[in-house]
């Protein structure tokens, strides 16, 4: 997850990577014309690892030591994005060079280079060590360019991890850094990525602030791409807001000056978002004219076809507004072929599904609307939003108002036969024999009406049933994620609270009592690992089901961490290829299978001496079996004395009508078997 939010922020840091050139042309002037070389290679080469390559050969026989030092810097960030093994070989040489050399700033560079790599690769905690370790050789070395982007990284890598607080705190340290060395143009980053954060965490008012702010400067310096950003935030805001006006005049202006610098990217998201703001005001033939526009790609534009499915679920409700469902679901069908070509996909559909309900239903295709409701609901499961219940109530309302109109016609229609009838028994002989089969006839009319008006009400009541239980569900999911916010937000920042005193009393004083610095250590850890026992309990919570992949991934992210706590010992972890990878548990079976390998793992590493741990999910006699074993002394069942660990361990998965098997022996070492 944190690499995919790296690349979304990645030309905020690229911007920050190049301002540093401007304070060595200043440190170097006489080294001016040949940097200005060198970045054109780079610039030129990021996209090719052979050129990389060719630049690379050129670097190495670069005589300067520092421009080769800094040369091979930009080279290694740029491996990163093409070959990270080649991208760590060149970082680490370069920085034992720089060492060699004495060459601070390179090292400097590179040691915050280093981190976006480890970034980039997935390893946070490394990622974290290395900006900050960057953040402190260069405020000691006084290198304030460097430190205004170590800040940066610092609030980009807080901002990935959800640690909004701690990212607003380094963008804001950057943005003075940069406002010291009087760099008012580099300001709009810092000034856009808190601008973000607020927008991410709902307070628009304040994301519109310091957006607008960045927006004045990009404009007096002229950055036309960066203008175009900042409008379309803006204009998020706005709509965010309510002040739909105030959206459509930012989106407008933006659309103006993407096309004036050929941006066409951001030029297809304004359209898009300039035609919801029409939408949300009930311009609704504005906004289908303007949802076409963002459709009309050039044929060598790289498609968005996420972006395409919700541009196609808008078509669908804007032609759903103006009374024309025939035409809406020929836009529908063209959304469910990219969901055909890109299954994957369907979970960036569910408002098409949702408005291709809709249209079903204004053209009396029940048994076609319901299949859409019925999957719109399922994809929605435990994230289904009162603001979607709220739409599908409507679809209800407008479905039982077309009804309703329908009856009324047909009583009308009733009414009209018996007048007519009426008046011809005062002009005819035979009138009332007439009389009497025209009656037989509605009679019989009113007999299959209301048959069938019973099983419409029947279907109807089911529909309501299943309505009721969705929102009951919906309910219990929003309590579930109001307690698990309570536990992050509030037990979490003190657990947080707790490490970062323990910290500064160990940094804020000199403490030589071993003992005691034992003892704080000991708190520490203990705490940090009751914070990752509260992050697994909110993560089962915030789950009505827990998928074989999630828990999967769980066991494995907890394997590399133990791994990483003690690396002389070799971990091993496999999943037959006979496992049923579609099983899906509940969140407490999930939970209690997961504690107990983490138990199981953790008396490995604490008290067996093991060497090896070997980790196992296969399938027998129709069951999924989790083994846990390790080489290390084994103990004798018969004389230990059994504490906590082993009852609660049998206790958890006890309660989920599971199986579990423990065996050891002295010097033979440990094998427990979980069998579900």
């Amino acid at each position: 997850m944190l690499l995919i939010n790296f690349f979304k922020k990645a030309s905020v840091f690229i911007n920050a990577i190049k301002s540093s050139y401007i304070l060595m042309l200043f440190l170097f002037p006489k080294l001016k014309k040949l940097l200005s070389t060198l970045v054109v290679l780079v610039c030129f080469n990021t996209s090719y690892s052979q050129n990389l390559d060719s630049l690379l050969i050129v670097a190495k026989n670069t005589k300067n030591d520092s421009v080769k030092i800094r040369l091979l810097n930009k080279i290694g960030f740029q491996y990163i994005f093409n070959d990270t093994e080649k991208a760590l070989q060149v970082i680490t040489e370069s920085k034992e060079l720089a060492k060699e050399k004495e060459f601070y700033f390179g090292l400097n560079e590179l040691t915050n280079t280093h981190g976006v790599y480890m970034d980039v690769t997935g390893k946070s905690d490394s990622a974290k060590y290395y900006f900050t370790e960057a953040l402190k050789l260069s405020r000691f070395h006084k290198f304030s360019i460097i430190e205004s982007m170590c800040l940066n990284n610092l609030g980009m890598f807080n901002w990935n991890g959800g640690n909004y607080n701690e990212a607003l705190d380094y963008f804001f340290q950057a943005l003075n850094m940069y406002e010291k060395i009087d760099d008012e143009k580099s300001t709009s980053i810092p000034l856009n990525n808190i601008g973000l954060i607020y927008q991410e965490m709902s307070l628009y008012d304040k994301a519109l602030e310091y957006h607008k702010k960045a927006f004045e400067i990009r404009k007096k310096y002229n950055l036309d791409k960066d203008q175009v950003a900042s409008l379309n935030n803006i204009g998020i805001c706005y709509k965010s807001l309510g002040e739909i006006d105030d959206a459509i005049s930012s989106y407008t202006e933006g659309i103006e000056i993407a096309k004036a610098s050929d941006n066409l990217l951001d030029l297809f998201r304004l359209f898009d978002n300039l035609a919801n703001a029409y939408h949300i005001n009930e311009n609704y033939h504005k906004a289908i004219e303007t949802h076409l526009m963002a459709l009309d790609k050039p044929d060598n534009f790289r498609a968005d076809l996420k972006g395409d499915l919700a541009t196609y679920a808008n078509l669908v409700s804007a032609y759903n507004h103006i009374n024309n469902p025939q035409i809406a679901l020929t836009y529908a069908a063209k959304g469910f072929e990219i969901l055909k070509a890109h299954p994957d996909y369907e979970h960036y559909a569910v408002d098409l599904f949702l408005h291709s309900a809709e249209s079903n239903y204004m053209l009396n295709n029940i048994k076609t609307a319901r299949a859409y409701t019925e999957r719109f609901v399922t994809l929605k499961d435990s994230l289904f939003s009162e603001q979607n219940a709220q739409a599908i109530a409507d679809l209800e309302v407008k479905y039982d108002t077309q009804k309703k109109e329908r009856q009324l016609l047909i009583q009308r229609a009733e009414l009209a036969e018996q007048s007519l009838t009426i008046q011809r028994r005062n002009y005819q002989l035979y009138g009332l024999i007439g009389l009497g089969l025209i009656l037989g006839l509605i009679a019989y009319l009113f007999m299959n009406q209301q048959k069938l008006k019973n099983r419409q009400l029947h279907k109807e009541n089911e529909l309501k049933d299943a309505l009721l239980k969705i929102e009951t569900q919906n309910k219990l999911q929003e309590q579930r994620l109001r307690i698990s916010r309570d536990l992050h937000d509030n037990i979490g920042a003190q657990l947080t609270f707790i490490i970062s005193s323990i910290d500064n009393l160990k940094y804020g004083f000199d403490i030589t009592d071993e003992k005691l610095n034992e003892k704080l250590d000991s708190i520490s850890n203990f705490t940090s690992s009751t914070i990752y026992e509260l992050r697994d309990t909110i993560w089962a919570m915030n789950k009505s089901e827990i998928t074989f992949e999630d828990l999967q991934a769980r066991i494995s992210n907890f394997i590399d961490k133990a791994n990483i706590a003690d690396d002389s010992i070799n971990f091993s972890f496999q999943v037959d290829a006979n496992v049923d990878t579609s099983k899906v548990f509940t969140s407490v079976q999930g939970m209690n299978i997961h504690r107990v390998l983490q138990e199981a793992i953790h008396n490995s590493l604490k008290y067996a001496k093991a060497t090896q741990v070997n980790i196992m999910i296969s399938n027998k006699n129709q069951s999924i079996c989790f083994e846990a074993s390790d080489n290390g002394t084994g103990f004798n069942l018969k004389t230990v004395e059994k504490g906590n660990g082993l009852n609660n361990m049998k206790k958890r998965i006890h309660d989920i009508g599971g199986e579990i098997n423990i065996q050891s022996e002295e010097k033979n070492g440990t094998h427990v078997i979980i069998t579900i």
